[in-house]
């Protein structure tokens, strides 16, 4: 597997394919909730996870906000979970914000999902909240 950074339209629909899937199909949370105006190249950085096949399998995407770096849109196809693709994925997105400077990521993480951020270094720092209808809580961690 591989995290690459996206570059080209080609990469970007890739990561909105599976955010479609996994948000909007799976998770049926509303296209015009998902695809934000985040949603262009210049406005965030994002990342698509590869398998061995070269067949994207995970997205995510990073924004700088004032004093930190924003975290979003953390998604791995069904398959996939559980094989440590979400923790490269990860990785690979917390490496490149501490190599642009940031010192803290922040993310809004489903409550589901809580332990599997905790295990990579975030603490809670919010009560719960809903997010496209799905309870979320507030997470940081300091780089």
């Amino acid at each position: 597997m591989k995290v690459v950074k996206v570059t080209n339209e080609e990469k970007f629909q890739a990561a909105l394919k599976i955010r479609k899937i996994v948000f909007v199909q799976e998770q049926q949370v509303p296209i015009e909730e998902e695809i934000d105006q985040y949603d262009q190249l210049n406005q965030a950085t994002h990342f698509v996870l590869y398998n061995d096949e070269n067949e994207p399998i995970g997205a995510g995407r990073y924004r700088e906000v004032e004093d930190y770096g924003k975290i979003e849109r953390i998604c791995i196809l069904a398959n996939y979970r559980k094989n440590g693709s979400g923790k490269q994925l990860m990785d690979d997105i917390i490496r490149y914000a501490k190599e642009t400077g940031a010192k803290k990521v922040k993310l809004n993480a489903q409550t589901h999902a809580l332990p599997f951020y905790e295990k990579l270094g975030f603490t809670v720092t919010s009560d719960e909240f809903l997010d496209a209808g799905i309870p979320h809580k507030a997470m940081e961690m300091e780089l």
